[in-house]
C-alpha cells in the first residue's frame, strides 16, 4: 500500500508528526558560513587598522587605528549572533574561534609588546564569558519552550495528542495540499461506564483505549500513516494519510475498530467497547480544515441516528444541511474575529412591576451587518465548541456597559449573565471572570451568573466553581429549572440564590392543570430551600395573574419587556 512521500512511518509515526507540529524553525547551518565570512572580514579590517595609514572619513583625514574598536565590537557582535541563532553548533564554533585567537593576542602583547592588543585580550575574555552565558541561558529557555510545547499538544489524561495538535496537523496538511482523511470517533455507551463504575474507571478505560490506538498508529500495521488524538470526553479523531482508495480508508478504520473490540480488563472487570467512525476526505468532501471535521462529525452522528450495525460511514451532504450549518459556523468565527458579537438586555421585574435588573442575551451580526438569530447560531456554537467565546464576549461588553450606567444611578440593579457548561468547566474560567470584573469595575453584588441543570453532571468540578463564584460575592441562578435533572439532592447542595422556571412550563400553565401544579410546586420547593423564583417567557395577563396567585417572586417576558438595545436599557435603568 502506498505511503505519502515525506511522511513519517514506522514506530516514530506519531512522535515525528508531533515534532513537526511543535518544532521551532532554526536557520540552516549553512548560514553559519555567511556570518563567519563577515567575522573574518572584521578581523582582517581590525588587523589593517593597526597600521599607521589613514582614510578620509566624514571630510576628515582619520587614522585607521581609530576604527580598531569599531571592527572589534562588530566582530564580537557577529560571534554572539552565531551563538543565538545556531544553538550548540554556533556555541562550539564561536568558542573555538575565540580560543584560537588567544595565542595571537598573547604573542602580540608579550613578544611584540603591542599595547593595542591588551584591550583585545580583555575584549576576547569578556566575549567568551558572554558566549557561555548566552548559550547556557538559551538552553534553559529552549528546554522550557519544549515543555510548554509538549503540554500544548498533549492530552493530560491519556498522553496522546489533543484537539489543538489535531487542528494544527490538519491546517498544515491543507496548506500543503496533501490528501488525507479525518475520522470522528465516539465511543458507544461510554456514559454508562461512568455512571455505573465511576469516573476513575471511566478514565482508565479512556487511557487504555488511547494507548492501544497510539501503539497501533506507531506500528504502521494499518498500512497507512495515522495520527490519533483525543478531543475530549469519549471523543477521538484519527487522521489518515498515505492511502490509495476509499476502501483503503475503510480498511484502516476497521483495524482500529477491531483493536477497540478486544477485551479490556480493569479491576478484574471485563469491558467490551464499540464506537462510531464517521469520516470525510480532503479535498473531496471539503477544502477547509475548519469545516472538514464538521463533515466527519456529521457522518458519525448519522451512524448513531440510524442505529445500525455498520459503525463506519463516509460523509454525504444529505446527512446535514451542510451549506446552512457550515455557513453559520463561518459567520460565528467571523463575528468573533471581527468582534461583532453584542448583547441585548431583557428586563426582569418583581411581581409588583419594580425593576430587578436585566439578563444579558447574546446577539450577532454577520459580515454584512445583518442580525443572525440566536436560535440559529447558539446551537452551532455549542456544537463546534465556540459558545464559551460568545459567553465571554457578551459578559465583557455587558459588564462594562452596566458598570458605567450604575455610576449614574442609585438603583440597586442586577446584571444576569449566562454561562454554558463548557465555559464553566474550562480550567481558566474563574480567572476570566475575575479579569472582566476587575477591568469593567462592575460591583460583584450587582452580578448574577446563570447556570443550567446539566452542570450537575460533573458535580465535583461544578461545585468547586460555583463555590468560588459565591466567595467572590456573585449571585447564582439555576436556569431552565425543570427541564433537566431536577434532582432535589443536587439542588440542596448548590449554593444558589434563584431558580428560573423554563418558558415551556409557563406556556402550558393555563391549558393544563398538572402544568400549573408543577409550576406551583417548583415555586414552593424554591421557597422551602430559601431561594427566590423567577418565571421567564411570561407573555399574557392570565399567566401573570396565576404567577401572582401562586407566589412567584419575579417576572421576565414580553408582557413587561422585550430584549432592549443598550441605549434603551440605559434609559430604563436611569428612570428606575
Amino acid at each position: 500500500m502506498s505511503r505519502e512521500a515525506g511522511s513519517p512511518s514506522g514506530k516514530d509515526n506519531m512522535n515525528s508528526t508531533l515534532n513537526n507540529i511543535t518544532k521551532n524553525e532554526v536557520p540552516k547551518s549553512a548560514y553559519v558560513l555567511i556570518l563567519l565570512i563577515y567575522f573574518i572580514s572584521t578581523v582582517t579590517l581590525s588587523g589593517l587598522s593597526r597600521n599607521q595609514g589613514s582614510i578620509m572619513f566624514m571630510g576628515m583625514n582619520a587614522p585607521l587605528s581609530a576604527f580598531l574598536g569599531v571592527f572589534s565590537s562588530l566582530g564580537n557582535i557577529l560571534i554572539m549572533l552565531i551563538v543565538v541563532l545556531f544553538g550548540k553548533l554556533g556555541f562550539i564554533t564561536s568558542l573555538t574561534i575565540l580560543i584560537l585567537q588567544y595565542p595571537v593576542i598573547l604573542v602580540n602583547v608579550f613578544m611584540r609588546h603591542s599595547v593595542t592588543s591588551i584591550s583585545g585580550l580583555f575584549s576576547n575574555t569578556f566575549t567568551v564569558v558572554a558566549v557561555i552565558l548566552i548559550y547556557t541561558n538559551n538552553r534553559k529557555v529552549r528546554k522550557y519552550q519544549e515543555r510548554v510545547s509538549e503540554q500544548a499538544v498533549m492530552d493530560a489524561l491519556t498522553g496522546i495528542p489533543n484537539r489543538f495538535a489535531c487542528n494544527e496537523l490538519m491546517r498544515d496538511l491543507v496548506r500543503r495540499g496533501s490528501k488525507f482523511a479525518v475520522v470522528s470517533i465516539d465511543l458507544n455507551n461510554f456514559k454508562s461506564i461512568n455512571d455505573t463504575m465511576g469516573n476513575l474507571v471511566g478514565d482508565e478505560v479512556l487511557k487504555k483505549v488511547a494507548t492501544r490506538w497510539k501503539e497501533l498508529a506507531d506500528s504502521g500495521k494499518a498500512g497507512t500513516v495515522d495520527f490519533i488524538a483525543r478531543l475530549g470526553g469519549d471523543e477521538f479523531a484519527l487522521i489518515i494519510r498515505g492511502y490509495g482508495t476509499d476502501d483503503s480508508i475503510v480498511n484502516t478504520i476497521k483495524v482500529y475498530e477491531n483493536t477497540l473490540k478486544e477485551k479490556l480488563t480493569i479491576d478484574d472487570c471485563d469491558y467490551y467497547l464499540t464506537a462510531c467512525f464517521g469520516y470525510a476526505e480532503f479535498p473531496t468532501d471539503d477544502a477547509s480544515e475548519i469545516t472538514l471535521f464538521s463533515c466527519a462529525d456529521a457522518a458519525m452522528h448519522e451512524i448513531k441516528r440510524r442505529g445500525k450495525a455498520n459503525h463506519i460511514l463516509h460523509f454525504s451532504p444529505e446527512f446535514i444541511n451542510k451549506e446552512k450549518d457550515l455557513e453559520t459556523e463561518r459567520k460565528i468565527r467571523t463575528a468573533l474575529e471581527n468582534d461583532t458579537v453584542f448583547f441585548n438586555l431583557q428586563p426582569q421585574y418583581d411581581i409588583n412591576h419594580k425593576l430587578r435588573g436585566f439578563e444579558a442575551l447574546a446577539r450577532m451580526k454577520d459580515s454584512e451587518g445583518k442580525i443572525v438569530s440566536p436560535c440559529e447560531f447558539i446551537p452551532i456554537a455549542e456544537k463546534i465548541g465556540l459558545v464559551d467565546q460568545i459567553d465571554l464576549s457578551v459578559f465583557r461588553k455587558s459588564a462594562e456597559f452596566f458598570a458605567g450606567v450604575l455610576k449614574k444611578t442609585d438603583a440597586d440593579l442586577t446584571l444576569s449573565i449566562n454561562i454554558s457548561v463548557k465555559h464553566l468547566m474550562k480550567n481558566n474560567f474563574l480567572e476570566e471572570m475575575k479579569e472582566i470584573i476587575d477591568i469593567s469595575g462592575i460591583p460583584v453584588k450587582n452580578l448574577e451568573v446563570e447556570i443550567t441543570e446539566s452542570i450537575m453532571v460533573d458535580s465535583e468540578r461544578a461545585m468547586y466553581c460555583i463555590d468560588e463564584i459565591k466567595k467572590m460575592g456573585i449571585r447564582v441562578a439555576i436556569d431552565d429549572f425543570g427541564t433537566g435533572y431536577s434532582s432535589l439532592s443536587y439542588l440542596n447542595k448548590i449554593p444558589a440564590d434563584l431558580l428560573k422556571i423554563d418558558k415551556s412550563f409557563i406556556d402550558e400553565m393555563n391549558s393544563s392543570d398538572s402544568s400549573r401544579q408543577y409550576v406551583a410546586s417548583i415555586i414552593q420547593i424554591g421557597h422551602i430551600l430559601g431561594l427566590e423564583v423567577i418565571s421567564e417567557g411570561v407573555e399574557s395577563p392570565d399567566q401573570l395573574d396565576v404567577l401572582k396567585e401562586i407566589g412567584c417572586d419575579f417576572i421576565q417576558g414580553f408582557i413587561w419587556g422585550r430584549p432592549l438595545a443598550s441605549e434603551d436599557a440605559e434609559k430604563l435603568m436611569l428612570s428606575a
